[in-house]
């Protein structure tokens, strides 16, 4: 199934501007889930589960003759890693899963980014990247992932700031889904 760039900007526009958006009404409810979210097992395991899947159904969709004959056994492997992560790599679990499901999600926006015209199409780009940087230094060290949370909810102000940032973050990429991106 191939996705198109205006439709990948739009629901990632959506789920920005609702989450934020969320984030400003509730504060209160979206910091402590902030706060608990780094060892929350539960939603570690659905993450894990959600980008080991992601990753096997990229595999199997892979035609390059140089994983070809190792495919199969490249399959089993890594199924095996993201299942037996959810029950021997409990600690940030959640940290863990959402990298597995940043680096999906980077890999997606920047190979459909690459064949658009639009010159638009870097900022998406830009913000995979980061994402992508952000999937593998935190899966490394998983507590650098909730040092930023804290950090980002040590203060009302900084907390809002940030999720002010989200908000209009999700009307550009709406506003960008629905225009040059198209």
């Amino acid at each position: 199934m191939t996705l198109s760039l205006s439709l990948i900007a739009l629901v990632l526009g959506v789920a920005a501007l609702v989450s934020h958006a969320y984030a400003l009404a509730r504060p209160a409810v979206a910091m402590a889930w902030l706060r608990r979210f780094p060892r929350n097992v539960p939603v570690g395991v659905a993450l894990m589960l959600i980008g080991t899947a992601w990753f096997e159904w990229n595999l199997a969709n892979e035609n390059l003759d140089d994983i070809a004959k190792f495919k199969l056994v490249m399959q089993a492997a890594f199924a095996l890693l993201g299942v037996a992560s959810c029950f021997f790599v409990k600690d940030f679990l959640a940290v863990r899963g959402l990298c597995v499901v940043l680096l999906m999600a980077a890999w997606q926006v920047c190979d459909t980014a690459r064949w658009h015209p639009s010159l638009w199409r870097d900022a998406i780009s830009a913000w995979a990247y980061v994402w992508a940087l952000a999937g593998l230094w935190w899966t490394v060290q998983p507590w650098r992932a909730r040092d930023a949370i804290h950090w980002v909810i040590a203060t009302p102000g900084r907390f809002k700031l940030a999720a002010g940032a989200g908000v209009v973050w999700g009307l550009l990429l709406i506003a960008l889904s629905q225009t040059v991106l198209r």
